[in-house]
């Protein structure tokens, strides 16, 4: 697996920050994953997530929204619209150097994110959604009493999210008001997967549940028993992880059946995803082979040395194997 470095501008220009999670073979298809209200890129959650999809042969792009992490901007000048204006630069950045996204993942408001953006990326195939309101006005409850009363008055104020300090504006309560994500899911033109914590204390499961009834099929919903919010115990997003990359099997392109070699053939050719990553191809098995992260490879498999020992640990114990089994006749 290969992870790459990536900035693109975003709906202001600002340059953001993102990390482009490969597989280690050709990417089948790609993912783009929108993180969770004032969170970024490197939560656990998008990193599960990312790793499961990469084994399945799915490319994941991750980024920081406007204003926030390690990307360009004024999080203050950002609101609802502006996240989806990012998604849809983030798919253009894709669709220019890669391939457009079939899948879109979003975790909280950036599950509110994706339904609205997908329908402005016509590659998309299939949408997720984790713990995600069903209107993006909810997420104002977390900004508290004081703080909306202020901005009644204020054009921006201080509040603390998490333990950090932002500046928010009384634009960005207005754009929540402004956005009608209901008719958004109704007229949803792919494959849906709600997945949502019952015991959710940030964002409760009802509004799991008006998401997956106004949707049309298909659609699918999966309750993460146990799960916090930010799914931070590591089973709980692990879980979430396997299951998607289940999930969107079958809206995927499919693959070509691969070749089988005639028997004591073999052909290997570089992946195109890392530096020193080959794809190995012995009779029907296929194999990985590359270089340790220490001088430059991916380390998504055995080195051309380790494959030498395990030929002949495996020819010894064979061998070995052989001759017990011939005494074990006489």
């Amino acid at each position: 697996m290969g992870a790459q470095r990536v900035e693109f501008p975003g709906y202001d220009g600002s340059l953001l920050a993102a990390r482009l999670d490969l597989p280690p073979t050709p990417p089948r298809a790609y993912a783009l994953f929108a993180h969770c209200f004032t969170c970024g890129k490197d939560v656990l959650a998008a990193s599960r997530i990312s790793a499961a999809l990469n084994a399945q042969g799915i490319a994941v792009l991750r980024f920081d929204f406007t204003g926030l992490g390690l990307s360009e901007g004024e999080f203050a000048n950002t609101n609802f619209s502006s996240n989806v204006a990012d998604l849809l630069k983030a798919a253009d950045f894709l669709r220019e150097n890669h391939q457009a996204p079939t899948l879109l993942i979003g975790h909280s408001l950036g599950g509110a994110a994706v339904l609205s953006a997908a329908h402005d990326i016509a590659e998309v195939r299939a949408v997720v959604t984790l713990g995600a309101p069903s209107e993006p006005l909810h997420v104002a409850r977390q900004l508290g009493d004081d703080t909306l009363a202020k901005l009644d008055t204020e054009r921006e104020v201080g509040v603390s999210l998490a333990g950090r300090p932002f500046r928010i504006q009384r634009q960005f309560l207005d754009d929540l008001k402004a956005q009608r994500l209901h008719e958004r899911i109704t007229s949803l033109g792919c494959a849906l997967l709600v997945m949502h914590a019952p015991l959710d204390q940030v964002v409760d499961i009802d509004q799991a549940r008006r998401i997956f009834e106004a949707a049309r099929h298909p659609k699918s919903f999966v309750a993460l028993d146990g799960a916090n919010h930010l799914l931070t115990g590591r089973a709980h997003a692990a879980y979430a992880a396997s299951v998607i990359a289940a999930w969107v099997t079958p809206y995927l392109p499919e693959q070509a059946p691969p070749s089988v070699l005639a028997a004591g053939q073999v052909r290997v050719t570089e992946s195109g995803t890392g530096r020193y990553t080959q794809l190995v191809q012995a009779g029907r098995h296929h194999l990985l082979a590359d270089e340790p992260t220490s001088v430059g490879g991916n380390d998504a498999g055995p080195g051309p040395f380790d494959y030498l020992l395990a030929a002949l640990g495996t020819c010894t114990t064979m061998t070995l194997r052989m001759v017990a089994g011939s005494h074990q006749q006489i």
